[in-house]
């Protein structure tokens, strides 16, 4: 069987039906629950400091095109810059106790609150981290770095040959048993979901420090090298996923992120580097799921991305300007960022909010977007309750450029694909259907109320064939991590209005291509999302992240 037909048959066997869900156990194993942190024993810690949110950059500031920058000049590469882009991006935000029993939330959110992304941090020699170039693994639970590796400074430079001077390394891989204990054969999905809000919140987090992010597409196999995750093997087993440059250039991409590539003898000299600390077990016990194993092995990223992946389309927004953002602590908002789990039914907001929203999340330029070389693939489908000015009804955003009638093309025939009157020219929003969809939204969101009693819920669209056609099945992880940026974008963008959000994972698959009258694998729903006004849980105690630790925020 080839790799596409196996990811395309994963994708199908994994979705959630009206008549069943995916496989999975059905039922909550306490006994096998993974522990929320990755330790690795034997590695020595690096405390990270700690810096509360002062009123700076202000939220609009992140979106400011080069060469402004959020600040006024790019933050200085040192152990406190470091400390804020992982405080900013990965770290705990907070920590919530009930009865007794008591559980982390971190900046970036994930499926469950489960976590499987893990982060790693390579950089040269920097005052008061490290006098030598080093490999590290990010601990957020005590906001620290495990040293796992020292590196020659020769094959540092190696390395980052063509790289911005000063140029950060950041690697992500994820572990599929953090999931998949809890949601089965599904959870690979939300692993390359839970990865793309990584990214995003990394992007938000540089973009705070006057910083930028670009991926750079690096084999998995050196990938893993680079990461010293290459001899991990069982169900506890880091997959190595991405790896992000972070740097201090004004422009967000060049060609030099296109060319990135470690030699032969670079992967060679990396391998043979003594490792320190070894990854301590997260379960005494797992049950298989064979069906993420055949999709991690058919997503691997086997040689360079072909150049589709490398068609990104950012002419069309040169010298356009974007509505300003709602003002707020862009640190704070990161800090304070929470998944609703209820919605009040009331809540609403503007069209003019709503529709200056809906332009960053076209934008490519937008940070938790700008590190991602390809063209928009993602479309968001909205179900549209409570925006003033706007009738209810469901809605289309076409992103990346994308041709509406190509869309137009694979949806019902009795669609409008109307301009909302009153909306800039600029902005790529249809008007499929003016109906109460709160019904249709909640139905098809595995009858969850959080969908229908919002403002407004989004259904994800990808160009689901097209992209395996054209990129290859590695193609499939791309498409949800793209997905997962939005959806962090979607997450601040809520928080800076005043509003809360939530990803929705449990999704009637079917049910939301029934509804457009979708009838080929062009496209395909895989993430949801809603926003609108939370209902807290009054019953729950918020208590501070890291309050054993001096100089707590």
């Amino acid at each position: 069987m080839s790799t596409v037909r196996a990811i395309r048959d994963y994708h199908e066997r994994t979705q959630h039906h009206l008549h069943r869900y995916a496989d999975a156990l059905g039922y909550m194993d306490w006994a096998t629950q993974p522990a929320p942190f990755r330790r690795y024993e034997g590695a020595a810690r690096h405390p990270l400091p700690l810096a509360a949110p002062d009123g700076t950059p202000r939220y609009p500031a992140l979106f400011a095109p080069p060469p402004t920058t959020a600040c006024t000049a790019p933050a200085a590469v040192d152990a406190a810059s470091i400390g804020r882009l992982f405080q900013d991006s990965l770290a705990l935000s907070a920590w919530k106790e009930h009865r007794g029993n008591r559980w982390a939330l971190r900046v970036n959110p994930s499926s469950g609150n489960l976590h499987p992304t893990e982060a790693y941090l390579l950089t040269g020699a920097l005052p008061g981290l490290s006098e030598t170039p080093t490999l590290n693994h990010y601990a957020p639970d005590t906001h620290a770095l495990e040293r796992r590796s020292e590196i020659p400074p020769a094959l540092w430079q190696a390395i980052t040959a063509g790289l911005p001077d000063g140029a950060l390394l950041v690697g992500l891989a994820s572990i599929p048993w953090r999931e998949s204990w809890k949601y089965g054969e599904r959870a690979y999905r939300y692993c390359m979901q839970d990865l793309g809000h990584a990214l995003g919140a990394i992007g938000f987090a540089a973009a705070a420090l006057g910083w930028r992010t670009a991926l750079l597409p690096l084999p998995d196999a050196e990938l893993a090298v680079l990461l010293g995750i290459d001899g991990q093997q069982g169900p506890e087993a880091e997959q190595p996923d991405a790896l992000l440059v972070v740097h201090r250039d004004a422009e967000p991409t060049s060609p030099w992120a296109r060319s990135f590539a470690l030699g032969r003898d670079t992967v060679t000299a990396l391998r043979a580097l003594p490792k320190l600390g070894t990854p301590a077990a997260l379960s005494q016990d797992h049950h298989d799921w064979p069906a993420i194993d055949q999709a991690i092995l058919a997503t691997r990223l086997l040689a360079k991305p072909p150049a589709a992946c490398w068609d990104r389309r950012d002419i069309a927004h040169q010298g356009q300007t974007t509505p300003p953002a709602p003002d707020g602590d862009s640190r704070a908002l990161f800090h304070q960022r929470r998944s609703a789990v209820a919605m009040d039914g009331r809540t609403g907001t503007d069209a003019a909010s709503f529709c200056a929203t809906l332009q960053r999340v076209v934008d490519p330029r937008s940070p938790p977007l700008q590190s991602l070389p390809w063209r928009g693939r993602v479309h968001l489908l909205l179900f549209v309750h409570r925006v003033a000015g706007l009738p209810p009804g469901i809605y289309c955003l076409v992103r990346g450029g994308c041709d509406p009638k190509w869309l137009r093309s694979r949806m019902r025939p009795e669609f409008l694909w109307e301009r909302p009157s009153g909306i800039s020219a600029t902005l790529p929003l249809f008007l499929l259907l003016p109906i109460d969809c709160r019904d249709t939204a909640r139905a098809v969101s595995c009858g969850q109320a959080i969908a229908a009693d919002s403002a407004f819920a989004v259904a994800m669209l990808a160009e689901f064939g097209p992209t395996l056609d054209t990129i290859g099945p590695w193609g499939w992880r791309a498409l949800h991590w793209e997905a997962g940026a939005i959806g962090q974008l979607l997450y601040l963008e809520a928080e800076a209005s005043g509003l809360r959000a939530t990803g929705i994972g449990c999704f009637f698959d079917s049910a939301v291509h029934e509804v457009l009258g979708i009838h080929n694998e062009d496209l395909r729903t895989i993430y949801h999302f809603t926003t609108g006004g939370a209902v807290d849980d009054g019953r729950l105690q918020l208590l501070p992240p890291y309050s054993e630790r001096t100089g707590v925020v």
